[in-house]
């Protein structure tokens, strides 16, 4: 089976985005945490290139690492997020319901990528 690597077809504005997104943050708060105002968060995410040191800034911000934002693929992590919730476990007993639940938080989806 082939692999097909997947890390330049979104570029990295908008990769940001999406972490931004996932992380529940608004361009505004993003910007507080950058010290720019809401409207240079938008211009970020219109940019596909960037130096070291501010994409340091920008993940920092993000609460991820350089690695995880370079590598973030959108398709990964709804698998994961399906996943977690197909295994899902729900028991009757004849006396009262136990149920067991699998959640998968946004801060393990962006571990997971931290750790890639």
């Amino acid at each position: 089976m082939e692999t097909i690597n997947h890390d330049n077809a979104v570029h990295l504005g908008r990769k940001i985005e999406r972490v931004r997104h996932l992380r529940g943050m608004t361009q505004t708060e993003l910007g507080e945490r950058l010290g720019i105002t809401k409207q240079a968060v938008s211009k970020i995410e219109q940019t596909d290139k960037f130096d070291d040191k501010r994409l340091e800034e920008i993940a920092s911000a993000l609460g991820v690492t350089v690695e995880g934002l370079k590598k973030y693929n959108e398709e990964t992590v709804f698998y994961n997020t399906n996943n977690s919730y197909e295994n899902c476990c729900v028991s009757t007993n004849g006396v009262g319901n136990n149920h067991t639940f699998n959640h998968s938080p946004i801060e393990k989806i962006v571990e997971f990528y931290e750790k890639q």
